[in-house]
């Protein structure tokens, strides 16, 4: 008897702390402005594993947002930023390596889009370390008529890409440019206000505005899953005992 209940605690121990694996990466970046909640995307795995792994080296932490574009975008990730003079020029900083090109048809640059920074290199290769989060703007159907014609030589937007920027807005003319690795879930409201910070001549923000960066931790993933799908975030005393198995870390 006392065996058969073993096995069916045991059976029920698998499955419970089996099931609190996550689906995807998160990373919370804080600013001055409001915590920005990020979901890494699966479908971008260079993009995503190199992201993750600078984030949990502290990678980040006390850069600058140094180039900000209202109704466009916010760019940070330069390491020279950490202790740049004010009247310094940013944006050429990074580790010695790039990332593979990883552009899918699918994933967009609508608001709150995360995108890879690069060079005008041909194979559209992406920096290792400086990032954007899209603002961009709602357009209507006949200014995305115009960015056909004028922006994208004729080049036709997707049922997907018209159904987003007439309704959450973006920046389209940078699909299929730049690799797009994730999407803000919480916080666009801080991404409006870094956006319209005041800059200079090189669109660096006048009052530097810095950042620091965490993954969240299983249980926060797995809550975060949760609530993407509809679903109330688990907690309580018998989450919490299970949770006590596992560690607060964990890969994909």
């Amino acid at each position: 008897m006392k065996r058969f209940l073993f096995s069916i605690f045991l059976g029920f121990f698998l499955v419970v702390t089996q099931a609190q694996k996550p689906q995807h990466y998160y990373v919370e970046l804080k600013t001055g402005k409001g915590n920005i909640l990020i979901q890494l995307y699966n479908e971008t795995p260079k993009h995503r594993d190199n992201f993750k792994k600078l984030v949990n080296e502290r990678y980040y932490d006390s850069l600058l947002f140094h180039r900000v574009i209202k109704n466009f975008m916010i760019q940070g990730g330069d390491p020279d930023s950490k202790k740049a003079a004010d009247n310094a020029m940013l944006g050429n900083g990074g580790p010695d390596y790039k990332i593979s090109s990883e552009i899918q048809e699918g994933l967009i640059h609508k608001k709150g889009a995360l995108g890879a920074a690069r060079d005008n290199n041909p194979a559209k290769q992406s920096s290792a370390s400086q990032f954007y989060i899209v603002q961009g703007h709602r357009f209507t159907n006949d200014g995305l008529d115009s960015l056909e014609r004028f922006r994208l030589n004729g080049n036709k937007l997707s049922a997907l890409q018209r159904e987003q920027y007439t309704t959450v807005g973006g920046a389209p003319h940078l699909d299929g440019n730049y690799t797009v690795f994730g999407q803000v879930i919480s916080g666009l409201e801080a991404v409006d206000i870094i956006a319209g910070a005041k800059t200079n001549a090189q669109d660096r923000p006048i009052v530097n505005e810095r950042m620091s960066a965490r993954l969240l931790t299983r249980r926060e993933a797995v809550n975060q899953d949760r609530i993407l799908k509809g679903l109330k975030p688990k907690s309580g005393f018998i989450t919490e005992f299970f949770d006590a198995f596992k560690s607060k870390k964990y890969s994909l």
